[in-house]
């Protein structure tokens, strides 16, 4: 039996699928070559059990020999240390910190804006146009410093696992069509085999419950 094992939820709403953030953890395990299991939670009446692994009653978390690891990007730095190729000694402190970035500086920006896209609330406040100008903000700096770039630190790694995954869903909306650099390396980073398998497999779960 693989020794890895992401819990993930048992069903989601039609809208998050294919963005549910298990997506990550697979994904690297696919780059990484690595088997894993995934076993489910409830989405629906989640269990006091639930919150003894995850304390906000999210998903994923990571299992391994004896050890579990909630949130996303604790998982795929944790993933990372089990394989040289997503987060290399010489680029290790370039690829936590995109990670970090990726996670704070940009997913800050970008989930509240994403969440009034979900809710289709076309109402302009106050509120709405700060939001919108908070993610414009980042996406800017954002695509200035993919110019010329591949990836984030030299290889491609953990961070650029967790940045694609968050631009992916502003890209879902339209948010990156002014940014040409965010784009193309949003293209470049989901063309990989190991992101189709974890996106295919996703979608496989969810289409059959």
């Amino acid at each position: 039996m693989p020794n890895f094992t992401i819990t993930t939820f048992d069903w989601v709403p039609e809208l998050p699928r294919g963005y549910v953030r298990d997506i990550r953890l697979r994904w690297a395990l696919e780059e990484a070559g690595i088997p894993y299991d995934i076993e489910l939670t409830a989405f629906n009446e989640r269990e006091n059990t639930h919150y003894l692994h995850q304390p906000f009653g999210q998903v994923p978390w990571l299992s391994h020999e004896d050890k579990e690891i909630f949130e996303s990007g604790a998982g795929l730095l944790y993933i990372a240390e089990h394989n040289d190729e997503l987060i290399s000694t010489e680029n290790r402190s370039s690829v936590i910190q995109w990670l970090f970035a990726a996670l704070n500086s940009v997913e800050m920006a970008t989930l509240p804006w994403t969440i009034l896209k979900f809710s289709e609330d076309t109402i302009e406040s106050d509120g709405s146009k700060a939001i919108e100008r908070f993610l414009h903000s980042r996406l800017k700096h954002m695509n200035e410093y993919l110019r010329g770039k591949t990836w984030l630190a030299e290889q491609f790694s953990i961070a650029d696992i967790a940045m694609s995954d968050v631009l992916r869903l502003v890209d879902r909306f339209d948010g990156l069509k002014q940014y040409s650099y965010c784009r193309e390396y949003l293209e470049q980073c989901v063309s990989r085999d190991a992101f189709k398998k974890a996106y295919k497999d996703q979608l496989e779960l969810y289409s059959r419950i």
